[in-house]
This record gives structure tokens, C-alpha cells and sequence, in this order.
């Protein structure tokens, strides 16, 4: 009897395997049956959007951000306030955050030929790829399959969201609980090239007095943009992160705060830290080796913690949870 139940154990492992117990299954061409086209249409709808409208990709990339560093990459960002669901886009830290109507453009695209197949998040991540691109960056394969949060995660945001005040080594711990390592920390801040920084985010380095790692001829100039101590922040009122490739996602970011014109704090402090200093040398020097980079970590900030199967769901709205 013993040898028919060990036998039977044996016989059972490999059935088991077969099982996720719940667990997201993210990979290469998910959609390959269920929605062929879903990638294409993605980034057929970028690209028009792109033409339309260009901020359009630097809002796809600080989407991906803003909805991976908070709990997983599930679009829970992009829910709205309904139903008791407090929105993450109301907080602080998703101030200055726009263009969230284009994801319903994209979204009903892909409805239309696939209906309730393809979830929001992948079309968080995939339209942060083709955006980056559309911006002059890398090429990145992403797997698809991931599944949209059925709640909000607004009350994490504060603490989950590194703030531009934030400390350097701040930063780094945040990155590095996702497995992403100070190289690949110092390459996605390289986002910074591109898009603008408001005002509100900018004066606590040039008032009362302007802080001393900040190029004086180059502080000059942000107070221009920025000539109160205290912006409404209503107004848009704003300074461009790179001023000669400011659409461009390339390592004149890194060359800028080597000449001590990163706009902000924890910009400028990626060259006084030793952990991050000689990878914003090589990457200031190599603009593939910064690309390379790049891909490699958004890839890794893209998979991080997905929504299992049974957690989960595919909106049909990616404002609004599925209704029961």
C-alpha cells in the first residue's frame, strides 16, 4: 500500500506543476489567439496620438511609473473616483499628470476588435514601449498578459511614489525592492530628458536662496519661468527638463546635471552620490549604453508584481471596475 501511494505521489508532481494556484501568467505575445492585432492596434493608436498630439508619449511613460512603483503594474491608476474608490490620480504626487482621456482612445480601439480581451495595464505598459520609441528611445519586448486591479491604491501613493525632495539613497531602496539595481535606477530618472517640470516642483531650489549645486547662469533662467517663491499651481507655469532635446529621450540628461542644470533635487544629487556617479558618467558619455539601460529596467518595472488570474479582471473601461 505504502509503494502504491508513493508511486501515486510521483505520478501527481508533474500534474501539479501544471498549476499557477492563482498566480499571473505574463508572456511573450499573450494575445497571440485571443486578440491577434492587440499589440499592432496599441501602437497604431500611439503613434496617431504621438502625430496629435506629442506630450502624449512622455504621459505614457510616467504612466507606466506611477502605476508599477504602486503595489503592481494593474492600472489601478487610472481608476476614477466612483463607488466608494478613492482615485490615485487625485493625489499630490500624480500632480501635473494628464492626457488619461487618450488611454479610453486606445482602449476603445482595441475593444472594438477584441471586446473585454485585452486589460488596461497591458495597454499602460505597452503604450510606455511604443512611446518611448515614438521619443527616440529603445525598443523594449514586453510580455502581455497582465490583469487590471480591482481596487485603488490611493492611500499608498504618498509613501510608494519617490518625491523629487527625496533623498537619493531614498530612491534606490524604492527601485531596488522591484530588482532593479542602481544602474538601472540611474538609466529610468533618464526619463527627466524629456516632458517639463512644474514650477511648484521647481522654487524650493531657488528660493529664498538658490541652492548652491544648481549652475547660477542656469538658476537665473528657472526664475524667469518661475518668478514666485509660491506658484499657483493652477497656473502652468513650468520649465522643460532638457532644453535642447526636450522631446528626445537621450542622455543629455545625464550631460545636464554634470553641469549642475538638473532641474530637480534628487537629479542633481545622482552626481554626488558615489553609488550612481560613475554610471552617469558612462551614460552621459554612451548614449546606447543609456538606452540599453533603459530597456533593460523599464522591462524589469514593467513585471513588477502583476495581478493574478483570480485577483484580477480585464475592465471594459479602464476608469471603472467591471460591474458585478
Amino acid at each position: 500500500m505504502a509503494s502504491f501511494a508513493s508511486a501515486f505521489i510521483i505520478l501527481l508532481i508533474p500534474l501539479l506543476f501544471q498549476f499557477h494556484f492563482g498566480e499571473s501568467e505574463i508572456e511573450a505575445n499573450y494575445y497571440k489567439e485571443s486578440c491577434p492585432r492587440a499589440e499592432e492596434i496599441i501602437k497604431e493608436q500611439v503613434t496617431a496620438l504621438y502625430h496629435k498630439h506629442g506630450n502624449t508619449a512622455v504621459s505614457w511613460i510616467r504612466n507606466l511609473f506611477h502605476d508599477c512603483v504602486v503595489k503592481s503594474c494593474d492600472a489601478s491608476l487610472l481608476l476614477e473616483a466612483a463607488n466608494g474608490v478613492e482615485s490615485e490620480k487625485a493625489t499630490s504626487r500624480s500632480f501635473g499628470m494628464r492626457n488619461f482621456k487618450y488611454i479610453q482612445t486606445i482602449k476603445a480601439a482595441v475593444e472594438k476588435e477584441c471586446p473585454t480581451t485585452v486589460s488596461c495595464a497591458d495597454i499602460v505598459a505597452l503604450s510606455a514601449r511604443d512611446g518611448a520609441v515614438m521619443l527616440g528611445g529603445p525598443y523594449i519586448e514586453m510580455k502581455t498578459g497582465r490583469k487590471d486591479s480591482k481596487i485603488s491604491y490611493a492611500a499608498q501613493v504618498e509613501n510608494s511614489i519617490p518625491n523629487h525632495n527625496d533623498s537619493i539613497s531614498t530612491v534606490l531602496s524604492t527601485f531596488q525592492s522591484m530588482g532593479i539595481d542602481p544602474q538601472g535606477t540611474v538609466a529610468l530618472l533618464g526619463a527627466h530628458s524629456v516632458g517639463r517640470v512644474h514650477c511648484i516642483n521647481l522654487v524650493q531650489r531657488l528660493y529664498p536662496t538658490v541652492d548652491p549645486t544648481l549652475d547660477p547662469v542656469y538658476a537665473e533662467y528657472l526664475k524667469a519661468r518661475c518668478p514666485s517663491p509660491h506658484p499657483d499651481p493652477n497656473a502652468v507655469l513650468y520649465s522643460r527638463n532638457d532644453r535642447e532635446t526636450p522631446m528626445v529621450l537621450d542622455n543629455m540628461y545625464y550631460k545636464n546635471i554634470l553641469s549642475h542644470k538638473g532641474l530637480l533635487g534628487v537629479d542633481q544629487q545622482l552626481v554626488s552620490d558615489p553609488n550612481t556617479y560613475p554610471f552617469v558618467e558612462k551614460m552621459a558619455a554612451d548614449n546606447g549604453y543609456f538606452h540599453d539601460q533603459f530597456g533593460k529596467a523599464l522591462l524589469i518595472l514593467s513585471e513588477n508584481n502583476p495581478v493574478s488570474e483570480d485577483e484580477g479582471e480585464v475592465r471594459k473601461d479602464c476608469r471603472f471596475v467591471n460591474k458585478k
